[in-house]
């Protein structure tokens, strides 16, 4: 990483230390000792030496890996957003960096390296940085090499893009970034960077697969291709890289999972992916409603053997039925003629011998009415961290005037790869390929580039 200019001591700037042993050469102390002060003036002099060759005002040299792919073509970089309806924020910039119009990329402002963080903030409309006003609504900042900058604290590689939102008050930040960076900043942030490395280029492969199906299937709508969060895999960008990471991004580079589609081409597909299947993958038509054919259940005895025991089995989860039925209503306005919610019954369920995943419930309404969710969606409403309610594989039951989720097992939607599975299998000698082949069958690989 680029650090700033150092103070750094020649012979001529030490003269203190060299006229005195040009007065009176060096020799053992007992012979020209005139006491305890003298011996502690000589010691001053040496450390005032020492000193003045110390380099002042260095940061320390960190070793930065390049970003690579900044000049891909734009089908292979991703927007990712990492801050939506923002009042303020800080960014800082260890390189030198333009402000530039995204639209037109016609230069604003040219920034020194930003040591520090500085604001980002709204004023009359327009954006500030570091009190320097900006002309446009749309702002990307372009970091020269290594090509990275830290927003809120948070270090990412690539571009940041501003944009004021129609009120004129908030904007959202988007991290323009290429493919393969984006991935290492993604496949340490889903999986433990220290577990086998076949398993880490199955997730490499799967989450390069999924970000290219969402971005050319979703982000067409809309000004983000996805999101930093689990609400399509997580992202922290440096944070999350490691050697061991980008040794799998590297040795998958370019690969992705791509199956017989509707119109008989192949192409990528949705390549979901949880923590724990619990025993079991699941149907994605059952939890998305989308059909592909590598997106079946499959069975999984890897998993139990990798995952914390508290994760495989959860314990029970009380709500009140309030909060039940605020969280439903909030999240789906269309169960509003219901009321409250007096019971929650199993519709559909996939049974797996030892266990069975709920697929779909029937709610029933104080108010006489009745409608129905996919369980996941009911999951995910009441609990929208997924960390409490941590899949579907559990029963649900009243209890002292408080719904229960008993006899949980498993952490996640249970479509396509079990990552704990993954690793389970990688343990076992099995590769990448064959783990992929496993969780996603009728699936090959392929190269996008």
């Amino acid at each position: 990483m680029p650090v700033g200019m150092c103070i750094v001591a020649t012979d001529n700037q030490l003269p203190i230390a060299r006229a005195r042993k040009a007065v009176r050469p060096m020799q053992p102390c007992s012979r020209i000792c005139n006491g305890p002060l003298f011996c502690f003036k000589i010691a001053v002099d040496l450390l005032l030496a020492v000193f003045l060759m110390v380099p002042i005002g260095c940061k320390p040299r960190q070793s930065v890996r390049p970003t690579p792919q900044m000049g891909i073509e734009s089908d292979f970089w991703v927007k990712v957003l990492l801050l939506q309806d923002a009042a303020r924020c800080t960014i800082q910039v260890d390189s030198v960096f333009e402000a530039v119009d995204s639209r037109t990329r016609m230069r604003q402002a040219k920034f020194n390296r930003l040591y520090r963080p500085v604001d980002v903030e709204i004023d009359g409309g327009n954006i500030l940085i570091a009190g320097r006003t900006m002309s446009s609504q749309e702002i990307s900042i372009l970091p020269n090499e290594p090509h990275i900058f830290s927003l809120d604290g948070h270090t990412y590689r690539g571009e940041l893009k501003l944009k004021i939102n129609r009120d004129g008050r908030s904007f959202d930040a988007l991290n323009l970034v290429p493919l393969e960076p984006y991935l290492a900043g993604v496949v340490g942030a889903e999986m433990p960077d220290y577990w086998e490395p076949e398993a880490l280029k199955a997730q490499a492969i799967a989450a390069r697969t999924y970000c290219l199906y969402i971005k050319r299937n979703h982000g067409i709508e809309r000004e983000w291709d996805v999101s930093k969060t689990q609400a399509h895999q997580v992202y922290r960008g440096v944070k999350a890289e490691s050697a061991q990471v980008w040794k799998a991004v590297n040795g998958t580079c370019g690969q992705v999972l791509v199956c017989k589609q509707s119109q008989g081409q192949e192409d990528v597909f949705p390549t979901y992916y949880s923590s724990v299947c619990g025993g079991h993958t699941e149907n994605s038509e059952n939890v998305f409603g989308d059909s592909f054919e590598p997106l079946v259940g499959v069975p999984c005895p890897y998993c139990e053997d990798v995952a914390k025991l508290s994760l495989f089995f959860w314990p029970m989860v009380q709500i009140e039925s309030e909060t039940v039925t605020t969280r439903l209503m909030q999240r789906y306005p269309k169960l509003e003629p219901l009321g409250d919610i007096v019971g929650i019954e199993p519709v559909r369920q996939s049974d797996y011998g030892s266990f069975s995943r709920l697929t779909s419930v029937k709610l029933i309404g104080s108010t006489g009415k009745n409608d129905f969710l996919r369980a996941e969606d009911l999951r995910l409403a009441i609990d929208p961290t997924g960390r409490k309610l941590r899949s579907t594989i559990c029963r649900i039951v009243k209890w002292n005037g408080k719904w229960a989720f008993l006899s949980g097992k498993g952490w996640g939607h249970g479509v396509g790869m079990c990552q704990c599975g993954a690793e389970g299998m990688a343990r076992k000698g099995k590769t990448a390929q064959q783990i992929l082949m496993h969780y996603y069958p009728g699936s090959k690989i392929a190269r996008v580039y």
